[in-house]
């Protein structure tokens, strides 16, 4: 029944980038498959081995680690303020965080720990996958750095990339998410699901751009880029002060943006409840149930997890994650487990701005090719949330 889920799930992915795909002809079913075998293997390594599990719980506890270390800078700042015995807040204990581990990012970038990793993980990807040097290191790339930073690694190769390529770099950047933000992420959910899907997610992105957007890369069109440490000719405590601003900055776009968009769902489930004698949330979990059952969620818990899938999609993750945290408890493990692993990621509509608004800075025209397929990207991006969610669940 396990494997019977799995190939709804990808059938679906499939027959929805068939619908949309620029060259239905040219599907790249040889690299799917190397990439899919790939998802098999790291999810079981990272699921189901003894070791790996160990990794996992080895890597959670140190994100736990370092949240604790973050703690001490929100303390010295925040330390006055009274919070309700058993309360916490969510700005204090998930966001500040992210400051210290942009912190850390950037120490790692300016020591070139991280262009290493991203360098060599993207070749070794291009050899296994064959998607082109530029695609596996931005695909590498964006999974750590994040956006719009990631961006500016490639702002020399970005006027020269056609549509089509334009959609994978994208497509790689809404499906991934910035190691700044992991450890804010495992304050809500398990960290074997955010690391799992991380991994995932780099070859999901890469799989549904193989259906919804296929092209061959030769050597004619080949666009090589190396993980060059774009600090180093800077100050160590200047780049480290640079980084710390940006997480910083990160922190209250994010908060401004769960206020806003919090006290809209809130204000939409009151006004259908008002009028139709149903929330909004509702609502939507009928509507993306189909896809949940599709993707192995238990009948009894569809309703609830094709709410967070929607909106997560109209909001941002870090909504979808926080009403996760309130109903988890009466979620299936199975259903934990699909819907932790779907959220890990940045595919909302929010971020097409960010991601159009970050290419067009460096190519006016580049910017204006992404903006008329933007929609096509959400989509996309949402079709390889749901591979990732789909295979993590036929473990559970």
């Amino acid at each position: 029944m396990q494997f019977l889920f799995l190939l709804t799930g990808m059938a679906l992915v499939f027959i929805i980038g068939w619908l949309v795909s620029n060259d239905r002809k040219h599907i790249k079913f040889k690299k799917i498959g190397i990439m899919f075998a790939l998802q098999l293997l790291i999810s079981f390594l990272c699921l189901k081995t003894s070791g790996g599990v160990s990794a996992m719980g080895a890597i959670s506890n140190f994100f736990g680690w370092l949240m604790t270390q973050a703690a001490a800078g929100v303390n010295f700042v925040f330390g006055g303020v009274v919070i309700k015995k058993g309360s916490s807040v969510f700005f204090l204990d998930v966001l500040m965080p992210i400051v210290f581990i942009s912190a850390l990012v950037g120490i790692l970038n300016y020591l070139k720990i991280l262009p290493f990793i991203i360098k060599w993980t993207g070749f070794l990807l291009n050899k296994l996958a064959g998607m082109g040097d530029l695609e596996s290191y931005f695909a590498v790339s964006t999974a750590i750095l994040g956006q719009p930073e990631v961006f500016l690694t490639v702002k020399e190769q970005i006027p020269k990339l056609d549509e089509k390529r334009l959609y994978t770099i994208c497509a790689s950047a809404m499906s991934a998410v910035s190691a700044a933000v992991l450890a804010s992420y495992m304050q809500l959910v398990p960290g074997k699901f955010v690391v799992t899907a991380v991994f995932l997610n780099i070859l999901s992105a890469l799989i549904v751009t193989c259906i919804v957007n296929p092209y061959d890369v030769t050597a004619d069109n080949e666009l090589h880029v190396e993980a060059e440490n774009t600090t180093e000719k800077e100050p160590f405590f200047q780049v480290v002060g640079n980084y710390i601003q940006d997480g910083f900055n990160m922190a209250i776009t994010v908060a401004a943006m769960l206020i806003g968009f919090v006290a809209l769902i809130s204000f939409l489930n009151s006004a259908f409840t008002n009028i139709f004698h149903i929330s909004f949330t509702s609502i939507l979990g009928y509507i993306f149930s189909p896809i949940a059952f599709i993707m192995g969620v238990p009948v009894q818990d569809v309703t609830k997890v094709g709410s967070l899938m929607a909106t997560k999609i109209l909001t941002n993750e870090f909504v979808a994650l926080g009403d996760l945290t309130k109903i988890a408890a009466t979620l299936t493990p199975k259903a934990n487990a699909i819907i932790s692993s779907y959220l890990i990621s940045f595919a909302n509509f929010g971020v097409i701005g960010i991601i159009t608004g970050s290419i067009r800075s460096i190519s006016k025209k580049a910017g204006t090719i992404v903006s008329k397929f933007s929609m096509k990207l959400l989509l996309g991006a949402t079709l390889a949330s749901i591979l990732t969610g789909t295979i993590v669940g036929i473990y559970f």
